[in-house]
């Protein structure tokens, strides 16, 4: 097991995701931001169904950068409640791993 994880959340347009991408990685929570244009997300809101096209963002960080990562992507997300999920990474190619860690904050130690 590593201490790195993929963080997903979705947004309405392309424009909020390079936004919100650039944001992350220029604070150094993320060390990449990878956006998928195109999805269609069917879910409940307020008591309908809705179901829009969004932007899928898949972040790549540490765990220990989580809950910083967390409190900056509320400051910058459009929506009233934003996807916010995090997956660790079992196991990756080391020179990855090893790149992600140059390219992020230096590790906070957890309690």
């Amino acid at each position: 097991m590593t201490n790195k994880i993929v963080v997903q959340t979705t947004c309405g347009s392309e424009a909020d995701a390079r936004r919100i991408a650039r944001h992350l990685v220029e604070l150094r929570l993320a060390a990449c931001v990878a956006i998928t244009p195109g999805l269609i997300s069917t879910y409940h809101w307020k008591g309908a169904i809705e179901e829009d096209q969004e932007c899928g963002l898949v972040i790549k960080t540490r765990r220990d950068l989580f809950a910083s990562l967390a409190t900056e992507l509320r400051k910058v997300h459009p929506y009233e409640v934003p996807e916010l999920i995090a997956t660790p990474i079992v196991d990756g190619f080391a020179a990855y791993l090893e790149w992600m860690d140059s390219e992020l904050q230096p590790p906070i130690e957890l309690p």
